[in-house]
């Protein structure tokens, strides 16, 4: 009889029917025998040096492989260590599936190493958590993880697996392998619904479309290119969603970045939103009270959060699309969307002349507008910070579906995101270049990743943006309580570029603006991770900084 242990048991599933190839990890005891078996079924396992940044690692690469993102930590502060990007997952809405050690079951209730109620834990941000006690239900639990993790609205599951199965070996051939099934959104409209929405698309004079993360992850492929190449609206995405078609796409306004929806929203008569949720970043609506809205959601609860739709259609974006491209007309609002991008376009005469106009001390826009002309949009570009991440998402164009993240700017507002997210960009995309713009704040949260990078060769170029301060709070902390008052926001000057060169890899330090692009290029050229440090102007305060400040003084 074919003997086989439980992590073996387990890795082989994963390889075999979810065709999982890498999973992002740091070791442990309790996961000693599942490593064993990545390595005996030909699973990379990408190492990293904190176990958060092995659950954002799994975030990102749902995003940018649109499968489920694997991540194995090992129990108590290996668990601990990687709630934070299992929440970040969770109010991000992407498939990761968190594989976790335990304490031996036999020990429960004794006082064992790394004892703790990960599952109580852990419950509130998951889809689905749970603990398997038996050896020969491993790929039973494995298939409902992946299972749950994916169908309807995404989002991140737990499998807890204690050492009492991992280690121990069965018969294989006692061991039942379910298949792996196609599952698909089955929620449709009524007709009623659609003919409705079709209506209103037909009717407007102003449209505008928003997509977020749920027209990436969905169905819709060339679905969404025809409906809004027929409907004709300028369109916006924002999130994970953005690249869903390119950003320099006739009908699009993403070379406005978030200015353009905040310019464009309050003049449209109609506004179909797609996979993208009303909150904070979306002012809850505020933006455009007197729109008629068509909301398309996967999830029936997003339909009316923050306001009442006109019309709203439950299911995948790509099948809904489907249904709604041949009951509406084809239209050409040419003179609307001319209009449209005038608007934004006369919101960015300041930033674009940042960009475009040299600066010393070097201004945040004029270092995107440098990284843009040496690199160009065939390539992969991640931000990470506060303002930092403003700078990226407006300054940034690619060519690329998810080709610009900004995952800091996403609900949880969780910085540190960025090395991990670029380094999965990077793995996912190796004949691409990968730029990360981070702040010098949040560089802090996992800059030994680049440790982790020069290990598995992952050649990320990561520009920082060097104000030498928490700027976002710095800059809102001025304008609250005054420069004099500024608690706990300076981190003055430091020589990141060093960090990353005793780490193994290429740094730079920039001051003057026409040494951004050659150092960027030497970056690059280097073939190693790279860090180019570039100081810019501390005293910039960004349009991202406003809405914060205006936020908290509204209380």
């Amino acid at each position: 009889m074919s003997k086989i242990t439980g992590g073996h048991l387990a890795a082989k599933y994963m390889k075999e029917v979810e065709q999982v190839d890498t999973v992002f990890t740091l070791s442990g005891g309790h996961i000693e025998n599942l490593l064993d078996g990545l390595s005996q079924y030909g699973i990379k396992a990408i190492d990293v040096r904190h176990e958060q940044a092995a659950a954002m690692m799994a975030h990102a690469w749902s995003i940018y492989k649109n499968q489920p993102g694997v991540c194995l930590v090992t129990a108590g502060p290996g668990f601990t260590n990687a709630l934070t990007g299992i929440a970040n997952a969770h109010l991000d809405n992407v498939p990761l599936v968190v594989l976790c050690g335990r304490h031996p079951l036999r020990d429960d209730n004794t006082g064992a190493l790394q004892e703790i109620d990960q599952i109580d834990m852990v419950r509130p941000v998951t889809k689905w958590c749970a603990t398997c006690y038996d050896i020969k239900r491993i790929p039973e639990y494995l298939a409902t993880a992946f299972r749950q993790a994916t169908l309807g609205r995404p989002g991140p599951v737990f499998l807890e697996l204690p050492p009492d199965i991992l280690f121990i070996a069965t018969d294989e051939n006692e061991v039942h392998i379910p298949a792996k099934k196609s599952h698909r959104a089955v929620t449709r409209p009524h007709e009623a619904e659609l003919q409705a929405a079709a209506g209103i698309i037909d009717s407007a004079k102003k449209p505008l479309f928003i997509g977020g993360s749920g027209v990436n992850m969905s169905t819709s492929g060339e679905s969404f290119k025809t409906f809004i190449e027929k409907i004709g609206f300028p369109f916006a995405l924002l999130n994970n969603g953005r690249g869903a078609l390119p950003d320099n796409h006739p009908l699009s306004i993403n070379d406005g970045g978030f200015t353009a929806v905040s310019a464009v929203a309050p003049q449209a008569d109609v506004i179909v939103a797609a996979g993208i949720r009303f909150n904070w970043i979306m002012q809850a609506t505020k933006l455009f009270p007197d729109a008629q809205v068509i909301r398309i959601d996967i999830d029936p609860t997003e339909i009316d959060r923050n306001r009442t739709s006109e019309v709203g259609l439950v299911g995948d974006c790509g099948e809904i699309f489907d249904a709604l491209t041949p009951l509406v007309n084809a239209a050409d609002h040419g003179p609307w969307r001319d209009k449209v991008k005038k608007a934004y376009k006369a919101f960015l005469i300041t930033e674009t002349e940042q960009k475009n106009t040299p600066s010393d001390p070097i201004h945040p826009f004029r270092l995107v507008g440098r990284i843009m002309e040496a690199i160009g949009p065939d390539a992969y570009y991640v931000a990470d910070g506060g303002d930092t991440s403003y700078y990226g998402m407006a300054g940034f164009l690619s060519e690329h579906r998810a080709g610009v993240l900004t995952p800091a700017a996403a609900l949880l507002g969780c910085l540190g995101t960025g090395i991990p997210f670029a380094m999965a960009a990077k793995l996912a995309h190796p004949d691409k270049p990968v730029i990360l713009l981070h702040g010098d704040g949040s560089f802090g949260f996992n800059a030994m990743e680049f440790d982790t990078m020069v290990r598995h060769d992952i050649p990320v170029v990561c520009v920082v943006n060097n104000d030498c301060a928490w700027g976002m709070i710095k800059h809102s902390q001025e304008m609250s309580i005054g420069h004099a008052r500024c608690t706990c926001a300076e981190l003055g000057m430091r020589h990141y570029e060093k960090v990353v060169e005793g780490l193994g890899g290429y740094g730079e330090l920039v001051t003057k603006d026409d040494d951004i692009i050659p150092a960027v290029k030497r970056a690059v050229a280097s073939g190693k991770p790279a860090c180019v440090n570039v100081v810019t102007d501390p005293t910039v305060t960004s349009p991202a900084t406003a809405m914060f400040y205006q936020n908290l003084s509204d209380f």
